[in-house]
């Protein structure tokens, strides 16, 4: 598994990119252990700790990133920079995510809780 720390991105990364080429970013799914398995394999390292993002291009597993420690995997026969940092982007809009849905429940607890207290209206 890799660090946080990728190389710059090449003219032919931004190519694909910027391409007709189909990006999808989603959760990965229990079909995609063998596709995570050869993707793990071509890069020389383990499948990251789940939960797992994934990057398609196409229809093909290029990239997939932890969401717990931000290790990922990629296809090193492709340019996959721009990939990893997109998975990264969606990681962290989950974290927000989340917590966000964390500080709407305290929320309603705090005004729940101050109706229920003696006197309240």
């Amino acid at each position: 598994m890799h660090s946080t720390a990728r190389p710059s991105p090449t003219k032919k990364a931004a190519d694909m990119l910027t391409s007709q080429n189909t990006i999808v970013i989603r959760a990965a799914h229990r079909e995609d252990a063998l596709a995570l398995d050869h993707l793990a394999q071509l890069d020389s390292s383990a499948v990251p700790a789940a939960p797992i993002l994934v990057a398609e291009v196409n229809g093909a597993l290029r990239a997939a990133l932890s969401m717990g420690d931000g290790a990922f995997v990629a296809d090193p026969f492709t340019p996959t920079a721009e990939l990893v940092t997109l998975l990264e982007v969606r990681a962290r809009q989950a974290g927000d995510d989340s917590r966000a849905g964390l500080r709407e429940r305290f929320a309603l607890w705090s005004d729940l809780w101050a109706r229920a207290r003696p006197g309240a209206v």
